[in-house]
């Protein structure tokens, strides 16, 4: 654990008592803080209570009397689409709002000590649109392999507050989502990265221009040493440019998904099944990545340009990089290869819940009989246009399964509703080389109380389909 200090004594409330919610309250204990909780979830409330915490309503009249802080849980909206009310009570209150990710920055090294150190823990943050997950694992399997103390936490892994104090040398990876970057209060990374942009949670950013707003604090909040900038976007080169103080400045690595980056400053883009890593305008190292089964696609290969950059700030040599590579076995729900059958691939990418992130799990593959389907987010389904030819036949699943088949434009679509009915009809008419992939395109909550429960159910479906 990682006790939060500058708050001994003082009164903070906890708004919110999920995973990070909880953490955040034992870690404020652990630093000799009086602490008040709410979740209107009474269920929660007992949870907390049977930890010894004492409940408040922030909500009722006076709620916030003696309250010197409020820490809220990342799935509390705070500003749009309207603020949640104990919130707005804790502004009029005059309270600070902060978040469990601003109470690690504010504590990590507060706790002293650090000059006994002969190299000083490091924190590598990851935020970005797609590929967070994927690029924080990785990078952290990398770090592994070359026998580097490495933790893995925030959106993935363990709680933020949970983790052990780094050691000598150690290494905290974290991704962090947008509802975790827009309210941290500090923000102090090492390395950050910004792998992509692409729409997503609108609703909680009111709109692009803010959801960019909230990545983009990890950089201008937090400064880190160094930057690793997704240049396939306008928001990623418009950041780089922000960050660097000209072309020469190797404190921003550039890293792209199929162009090369040309210049003088420090660039790692992956073309053609190839990583490169140039620097002054010269190649110092390349990783063949087409034969990196944990890796498919070119969305992946800009997820192993991420990792490698990171990496490689750190002084990690290429050579471990490419093992690591290797070895590296993917997520679960992310380009998961969860059985292999008479030629045929069964891929669950559960973790595509958005346009972006299926259509390039689509151009990943060559032949796919596609079981998509969901709650579309805002903007439908136009955005998929470029993979769909790879597409030999969609199966769609979901509520409102008939209205999204008729959104494919040019794709022969099934209307299965079930996952069941997707996965047997979509083994029965699989042929040889082809590649049965999940990548719903939409959100699972139709259906499923989260895409974790919608990839196991699809993954359980073919190992029951194929006598597994």
């Amino acid at each position: 654990m990682i006790p939060v200090t500058g708050f001994e004594g003082r009164c903070v409330g906890v708004l919110g008592l999920g995973r990070s919610g909880l953490s955040a309250a034992r870690a404020l204990r652990e630093g000799e803080a009086q602490v008040l909780c709410w979740d209107d979830n009474p269920a929660a409330r007992e949870t907390a209570e049977a930890e010894g915490f004492d409940i408040r309503n922030f909500a009722r009249q006076s709620g916030f009397e003696g309250v010197d802080w409020l820490v809220v849980s990342p799935g509390i909206p705070h500003l749009y689409p309207e603020p949640n009310p104990v919130i707005a009570a804790a502004w009029d209150a005059g309270v600070p709002v902060d978040n469990d990710i601003g109470l690690f920055f504010r504590s990590l090294s507060a706790g002293g000590g650090w000059d006994m150190f002969d190299q000083p823990p490091r924190v590598i943050a990851v935020t970005g649109s797609n590929g967070k997950s994927t690029t924080s694992a990785l990078i952290h399997h990398i770090l592994q392999e070359d026998g580097r103390e490495s933790q893995l936490a925030g959106n993935i892994g363990r709680g933020v507050l949970d983790i052990d104090p780094p050691v000598d040398g150690g290494v905290v990876v974290l991704e962090l989502s947008s509802y975790q970057t827009d309210l941290a209060r500090s923000l102090t990374p090492d390395v950050g990265v910004f792998t992509n942009l692409s729409p997503d949670h609108l609703d909680r950013h009111g709109g692009m221009g803010g959801y960019f707003a909230a990545k983009r604090r990890l950089f201008a909040e937090g400064g880190p040493d160094r930057c690793i900038v997704g240049q396939d976007e306008p928001e990623g080169r418009y950041l780089a440019n922000q960050l660097s103080e000209g072309p020469t400045d190797d404190r921003v690595i550039r890293i792209s998904s199929g162009r090369k980056l040309d210049g003088p400053g420090w660039n790692v883009f992956a073309r053609k099944g190839f990583l490169s890593e140039y620097r002054k305008g010269r190649q110092v190292a390349s990783i063949d990545l087409r034969d990196v089964r944990g890796l498919p696609g070119a969305h992946n290969h800009q997820n192993a340009c991420a990792a490698y950059a990171a990496v490689r700030a750190l002084g990690v040599a290429p050579r471990v990089v490419e093992r690591a590579l290797h070895s590296f076995s993917g997520l679960p729900h992310r380009s998961q290869i969860v059985a292999e059958a008479g030629g045929v691939r069964y891929v669950n990418d559960s973790k595509a819940t958005n346009v972006d992130a299926a259509l390039k799990a689509l151009q990943a593959f060559p032949r796919i009989r596609w079981i998509c389907g969901g709650l579309v987010k805002e903007g439908g389904l136009g955005g998929l246009q470029a993979g769909l030819g790879n597409v030999t036949k969609a199966y769609v699943i979901g509520r409102e399964a008939a209205g999204f088949a008729l959104g494919l434009s040019g794709v022969e679509a099934e209307v299965c509703t079930d996952m069941a009915t997707a996965v047997a009809h979509a083994a029965k008419e699989a042929q040889e080389g082809e590649v049965v992939l999940l990548a719903p395109a939409a959100a699972s909550f139709d259906q499923y109380d989260n895409f974790e429960k919608r990839g196991d159910d699809f993954a359980a479906r073919v190992r029951e389909t194929l006598g597994l």
